[in-house]
């Protein structure tokens, strides 16, 4: 039976899949990938290149959902339709119950597939399962496979993680392992691998021991131009731009435009005061932030009501009243109008989160005729090279931030060339049309066996996930010497699939992630910022919200800062080494009670803390249940990687419970070694003579950590 390199074969298992009325949002499993692959198959048959797409997928008979489901063949026009298989059980089931059944779909696609005249030129897999069911297919009827996983298990692992569940949880609520284990399977097969950016290839794929780098390639998907496009001349009669002005002295200035969740990663409280540190910003612009909706703050979630009370506090501190715009509300169809208004006040968008894996609101921006600023991480680097209408920004650099966005709004002339290039840029590389263009291109290589199907030699690991870790401090432990640290991050690479690599720093989340960039320190798999108070994991940075909830116990921030307001020789550091749940001060040991003096005064108040005491000057109080100790152990549990496979390295005070209990620990020789002397008798603790980076090393060698993993 010949096959038709004109029929392409789309399978996306799960999920309602129907021609009409999408049911989007319905539950995890019919959201933005059910869109993506139908928009897909419809867009790719009108091309006068392809005779034919099928979209197979599960058929569903179940009367809690529509009898759409339950139809065979579904036509969406006349070169595509939607192909139901049977698949287990009739009943609509998630995706993650599904794996005992994939090996029927197997079987009955193979059935539907001989009874045509043809078969399909290539196989193109959407997710893990259809990656699974895509496997067999193509080895059995000798046809290349194509693969788009939309989201990967590993990463997916980590934000479960973060959200508070068990491993043991995660694998029998998601089936985890097995999902891994089919998207390593599908790597090691697949002709072509489809990403959206070129931060999927280098960070989310790269964790994978299949990783073919070769066979991978960059197809952004398209956006909707019938919604995003430039101003029509209604937009100021429109009720967000009312509601907007309501904040604003001079509504009629050009409009700095943000929008984005309100969600730390962003980086609001950075961009407010960036603006308000720039007379020469506020003169000529308004700024204007859009963080979701709410009807009050205190009904938020936790991370979203520290985000929006510190936008208000950043707001009154500059004040900067009459001069930003923050709106409760608003519509869904507003969005694309929000756009239009900055463009039209001849303004800017900006992106400044600390990390942002694709950036669909700069495409949007970019299809409105408004030029972008945004952050050099991820998505956003491919699309300002791919539209050249703005320029990347380090989104922790204040005077890099105002530098930029001046540029735009002090030359109009640059700034419609901008405008004018985003708009092309989108025509060019984000738009359906583009896509399938770009697509076809790929495949068509392949199709004809023009491609010869590179491998680099790979070998699993002997286990699914991380089996030991690397922790350490920034000051004096990575700093101080460059040559040691590049051997450390080349050691560190070379090992990224089986050890994970933690920072536990006293410094915050913005100053931890300056210093990372600053001194080219490779990203941790685990960020433990602010003594302790604070876990973030993978490049996302996905913020560990049941490890906040769990140190707020018995902590009363204004309580303790009352307490020890007067004492003498204590004095409060600056804001920004300040965080919700750490109290920093420059303590003089010869002026200021002693720290037994201090934690007994606390506990006469009933005020219950921990008491960090680092670097010869400094004291942090955090709450009783937080710490560097504390938070590893918790990282421990949360990713199952056993103490006595955890190599911690610290070198001063704050690092002490680090060092303390089951973990393999070296002290690397730094001047502020005296703090941990009263470890070198209770603890089978390694004190190396080499300093910075070079005692790591040393820890890493005396301990034999890496072969001692592997056990």
């Amino acid at each position: 039976m010949k096959s038709n390199p004109k029929y392409i074969l789309l399978i996306n298992i799960h999920g309602l899949i129907r021609g009409h009325e999408l049911e989007l949002g319905r539950d995890a499993d019919t959201g933005g990938q059910t869109k993506y692959v139908l928009e897909f198959a419809t867009t790719l048959s009108k091309r006068p290149d392809v005779e034919q797409v099928d979209l197979m997928t599960r058929r569903i008979a179940d009367r809690q959902v529509s009898e759409d489901y339950n139809k065979i063949i579904e036509p969406l026009n006349s070169k595509a339709r939607i192909v139901r298989i049977d698949c287990g059980p009739k009943e609509y089931i998630p995706k993650e119950n599904l794996w005992d059944y994939l090996d029927n779909f197997v079987d009955n696609a193979l059935i539907f597939l001989k009874e045509q005249n043809n078969l399909p030129g290539i196989i193109h897999a959407h997710y893990a399962d259809a990656g699974y069911v895509g496997i067999r297919l193509s080895h059995q009827l000798e046809l290349p496979l194509v693969f788009t996983a939309h989201s990967l298990g590993r990463s997916k692992r980590k934000r479960l993680i973060a959200g508070g569940m068990k491993s043991a949880d995660i694998e029998k609520r998601y089936n985890m392992a097995r999902r891994i284990n089919a998207e390593e399977e599908t790597l090691g097969s697949a002709a072509l691998v489809i990403t959206s950016t070129s931060h999927e290839i280098n960070e989310q794929y790269a964790s994978y021991d299949f990783y073919q780098p070769d066979s991978m390639q960059m197809i952004p998907p398209g956006t909707d131009l019938e919604k995003f496009h430039p101003p029509v001349g209604d937009e100021l009669d429109s009720p967000i731009f009312k509601e907007i002005s309501k904040f604003l002295i001079n509504p009629d200035k050009p409009m700095i435009l943000a929008l984005s969740r309100p969600d730390q990663r962003k980086n609001i409280h950075t961009l407010i005061a960036t603006y308000g540190n720039s007379l020469e910003l506020q003169k000529l612009a308004n700024l204007v932030i859009v963080a979701g909706t709410r009807k009050d703050i205190r009904d938020l979630d936790t991370g979203a009501q520290e985000v929006l009370t510190d936008l208000l506090l950043t707001v009154d501190q500059y004040d900067l009243y009459g001069k930003v715009a923050y709106p409760k509300t608003h519509k869904p169809d507003e969005v694309p109008v929000l756009y239009r208004l900055a463009s039209l006040s001849g303004g800017v968008f900006i992106n400044p989160a600390l990390t942002e894996p694709f950036g669909l609101t700069l495409i949007e921006a970019a299809a409105s005729f408004l030029p972008i600023v945004a952050t050099e991480d991820g998505g956003p680097i491919d699309i300002v090279r791919n539209c050249l209408n703005g320029y990347l920004i380090n989104p922790l650099d204040k005077s890099d931030i105002i530098d930029k966005i001046l540029r735009i709004l002090k030359d109009k002339k640059h700034r419609h060339n901008l405008s004018e290039n985003g708009l092309n840029g989108v025509n060019r590389n984000y738009t359906w049309e583009s896509h399938t263009d770009k697509y076809v291109k790929a495949i068509q290589p392949i199709i004809e066996k023009r491609k010869p199907l590179k491998r680099l030699p790979v070998s699993r690991r002997q286990m699914i996930y991380h089996n030991g870790a690397i922790v350490s401090d920034i000051d004096q432990n990575l700093l101080g010497d460059m040559d040691s640290l590049a051997r450390l991050n080349q050691v560190l690479s070379g090992h990224r699939k089986n050890i994970s690599f933690c920072i536990a720093t006293g410094r915050r989340l913005d100053s931890a992630l300056t210093i990372l960039k600053k001194y080219q320190i490779i990203q941790p798999d685990v960020l433990i910022t602010s003594i302790g108070t604070e876990i973030y994991y993978g490049g996302n940075l996905e913020r560990d919200r049941v490890w906040t909830n769990h140190i707020d116990h018995l902590w009363n921030r204004n309580a303790v800062h009352r307490i020890l307001s007067d004492l003498t020789g204590l004095k409060l550091q600056p804001k920004a080494e300040q965080s919700r749940h750490k109290i920093s001060y420059y303590y003089d040991p010869k002026l200021a009670p002693s720290l037994d003096d201090i934690k007994t005064l606390l506990y006469q108040n009933e005020q219950t803390v921990n008491l960090i005491y680092s670097f010869g000057q400094f004291l942090d109080i955090i709450p009783i249940r937080a710490s560097k100790g504390y938070a590893i152990r918790w990282f421990s549990e949360q990713w199952d990687i056993a103490l006595d496979h955890m190599l911690t390295a610290g070198g001063s005070g704050a690092d002490e419970d680090l060092m303390r209990g089951n973990t393999l620990s070296v002290v690397v020789k730094n001047r502020h070694n005296e703090e941990l002397s009263n470890l070198t008798d209770i603890e089978p603790i390694y004190f190396s003579e080499k300093k910075f980076a070079a005692g790591i090393l040393d820890g890493i060698e005396y301990y034999d950590f890496f072969r001692r993993c592997e056990k």
